[in-house]
């Protein structure tokens, strides 16, 4: 594995109850895991800024949350950051998403399994990673099926989760670093250390594509 850039910050170091409560979350809840937390708790209001933002916007809002799911691993599987793009939203595998549904993404104007509301969705956050012109037709197809309120929080979370992923991809983190013990919210096949390495290992692997 790469270099680590940044180092972790020990959760027994923290002076603020509240973060540590906050780091156990994400060992228990995931996404976001602890570590890339770990990072940001070098800089307290940037811990809470992300924490809030993640919770209130994609955990939470107007949008649906199976549709920001999807999203998300679109930007992670266009810019390649291996530590978002194998984690899987706990609320999401509750409200239907399968495995299978992420491994399409790249190519989802030909897949089958996604619906055209969900293709409208993808189609604006391909929009929004790859700098593409947003057609009259890709407009007009976001308001057959989403309200204002619903594009203007999409639009926010693809652009939030975009920059902290091309971000995250400089630093060389990796799972089951910070607070480890848990599987919670990492792709199926990964939940150990043991298995995330023979995860990463295998031909099929997607970032090896």
């Amino acid at each position: 594995m790469d270099k680590q850039r940044i180092s972790y910050v020990d959760p027994d170091s923290l002076e603020n109850p509240d973060m540590l409560t906050e780091l156990e979350r994400c060992r228990d809840r995931g996404t976001p895991r602890p570590e890339s937390q770990a990072i940001r708790a070098h800089v307290p209001a940037a811990f809470w800024s992300f924490a809030e933002t993640w919770q209130t916007v994609f955990h939470e809002g107007v949008c649906d949350h199976t549709i920001k799911e999807l999203c998300r691993v679109y930007v992670s599987h266009s810019v390649k950051c291996e530590f978002c793009g194998n984690q899987r939203s706990i609320q999401s595998a509750k409200k239907g998403l399968v495995e299978d549904d992420y491994f399409e993404l790249l190519n989802f104007e030909t897949a089958k399994r996604y619906s055209e509301k969900q293709k409208a969705a993808l189609r604006y956050t391909e929009a929004i990673v790859w700098d593409l012109k947003c057609s009259d037709e890709l407009w007009d197809k976001l308001y057959d099926y989403f309200s204002e309120p619903e594009i203007v929080e999409l639009g926010y979370f693809v652009a939030i989760t975009m920059g902290q992923q091309r971000w995250l991809r400089t630093l060389n983190i990796d799972h089951h670093q910070v607070l480890t013990g848990t599987g919670a919210s990492m792709a199926p096949g990964a939940e150990t250390p043991e298995d995330w390495k023979s995860y990463k290992e295998a031909p099929e692997y997607w970032a090896k594509q």
